[in-house]
This record gives structure tokens, C-alpha cells and sequence, in this order.
């Protein structure tokens, strides 16, 4: 047996589990997706010119999901990175934007009953959802990324975690990928256990979305720890409509062309993860 064959299986297997966890990742607090309830029929497609007749966009989001969808303070507006995407590109087609917030578990359901006309919380673009749902262009790009201290010069790899100690939740895809990768794996209960066991040099990494990592520095400029390396794969978010929004979709598309040309995409990234997500 070709001696090298287990490691052409292992990277085989990590890239599966990187697009497996990426898929997952960006998608809401949850994991799951949900339908139309049983019985129910879905909603038809909706135009542009149904969108501007009414004069309102209509966007699903969890108002949970900082940073994406929240409240600051708990209380305050609804704000967020998508929430403030979501409201330029109605501005671009010259309409109000009213948000419903929805549990995760029940979001596509809403999108499919017509409670709303899109959601805007973070929704990976996937084989399954693209047999379902329009998509827009997307306007978030996200990677995987393994997180090490910042003295830690011995991982640069997906590769170089065998046989390391990477903190996980059980209950993440990331765990799924560190084991792919052969790492022991330190339990945790999320990110923040996560960054304390790295400082208090517990374990030697942690693998977690890259928006995660950007968000937690931007609020906490934290140097005793960097990015050591990313997965190849990607995540692309986008919003979703209802089968039949094809000109609509156009318009939403074109609409994120002129924020994405004008600056607004980078400038609301800038704002929420100190870089640009939005390509």
C-alpha cells in the first residue's frame, strides 16, 4: 500500500468536512431548516413591480444573531450587518424595508407562506436551498478558519492539527472538521470558553467561522491570538426569494452591483467586522 494514501484520504475527508461546516455556519443561530407547515401551500413567486406597488420589501430576520441580526443593548432598534444590507437594497428599489422577526426554525416556512418576501440572517447559498428558493448574488463571503495563540508557530495547516487539542462544541459542524483533521478534541460550550482555554494555552487551536473571529476582534482587539490558517472552501449568504422572483431578483442584484460599486457593502462590512465580508 502507497504509504501516502492515508493522507490524500485525510485531506479528502477534511475538505468534505470544511464544506459540510461552511454550509452550516452561515445560516442562522440555528440549524435546521424549516418548510411550510403540513397541509399548507406555498406562496407563488412575487415581481418587482408587486414589491413597488405595495411599496414595501418585506425581510424575514431572528433579530438574535448579532451580528448579524439584534437589538443593541437587548433593547434598543434592530440593527445588524444583514438588517443594514437588507434596508439599502430596498432603498435601491425605491421602497420601505419592514422586518419580521422569526425564529430561525420558522423562517423558511414564513418565506414560503408569503409572511415575507425574503430573508436576509446570514442564508448559505446551497445545492438543496437552489432547489427551492431564487437566490441573489451573495453578500457575504466566509471562510473556515483555525485560530491558534499568536506565539503558536507550529499550525499553519489544516494538516498540522493530528494529534492536537482544538477546543469544539460537540453540537457544531467545526467539531465534525477538527476530527476530520485529527485533532483531540477539548469540549466547550462556544467561542468564548474557546479564546479563554487558547490564552490559558489549555488547547492549541479552535476552528470556527472566520465572521466569528472578525466580529470578536472588532469588539475586542484581542493579541494573544491570530488566524493560523483557512479552509479553501467558502460560504456565500445571500437572500432568498420564492421560486418565480426571477425579475426581482434581477433588481436585488442589481441593486447590491451599485452598493457593491459605490463603497455601502464595504463600508457596513468595515462597520461590523473591521473588513471587507462582501467579496
Amino acid at each position: 500500500m502507497n504509504r501516502h494514501q492515508p493522507n490524500r484520504r485525510r485531506l479528502s475527508l477534511v475538505a468534505a468536512a470544511a464544506a459540510v461546516a461552511l454550509a452550516a455556519a452561515g445560516c442562522g443561530s440555528g440549524t435546521t431548516d424549516a418548510g411550510t407547515d403540513a397541509g399548507s401551500q406555498p406562496a407563488s413567486g412575487l415581481t418587482l413591480q408587486q414589491v413597488q406597488d405595495a411599496g414595501v420589501l418585506t425581510v424575514g430576520t431572528e433579530g438574535t444573531y448579532r451580528p448579524f441580526s439584534f437589538h443593541e443593548g437587548g433593547t434598543g432598534e434592530l440593527t445588524g450587518y444583514d438588517v443594514e444590507v437588507a434596508a439599502a437594497v430596498a432603498e435601491k428599489l425605491g421602497v420601505e424595508v419592514k422586518f419580521q422577526e422569526t425564529q430561525w426554525d420558522a423562517i423558511f416556512a414564513g418565506l414560503e407562506s408569503g409572511r415575507f418576501d425574503t430573508i436576509a440572517n446570514q442564508v448559505t447559498i446551497t445545492d438543496e436551498r437552489e432547489e427551492t428558493y431564487d437566490f441573489s448574488a451573495p453578500y457575504t463571503v466566509s471562510k473556515g478558519v483555525i485560530v491558534t495563540s499568536s506565539d503558536n508557530n507550529e499550525i499553519t495547516s489544516f494538516e498540522d492539527l493530528e494529534g492536537k487539542t482544538t477546543a469544539q462544541s460537540l453540537t457544531s459542524n467545526w467539531h465534525k472538521l477538527a476530527e476530520a483533521s485529527g485533532a483531540r478534541i477539548e469540549a466547550v460550550e462556544g467561542w468564548a470558553q474557546s479564546v479563554t482555554l487558547l490564552e490559558q494555552g489549555r488547547v492549541d487551536a479552535t476552528i470556527n467561522d472566520k465572521l466569528t473571529f472578525l466580529d470578536y476582534q472588532k469588539n475586542n482587539a484581542n493579541p494573544n491570538i491570530k488566524i493560523a490558517a483557512e479552509t479553501e472552501e467558502t460560504s456565500l449568504s445571500a437572500l432568498p426569494f420564492r421560486k418565480g422572483s426571477e425579475d426581482l431578483v434581477e433588481a436585488v442584484d442589481a441593486a447590491l452591483a451599485e452598493l457593491a460599486a459605490d463603497g455601502t457593502l464595504t463600508e457596513i462590512s468595515e462597520k461590523y467586522f473591521g473588513t471587507d465580508v462582501s467579496k
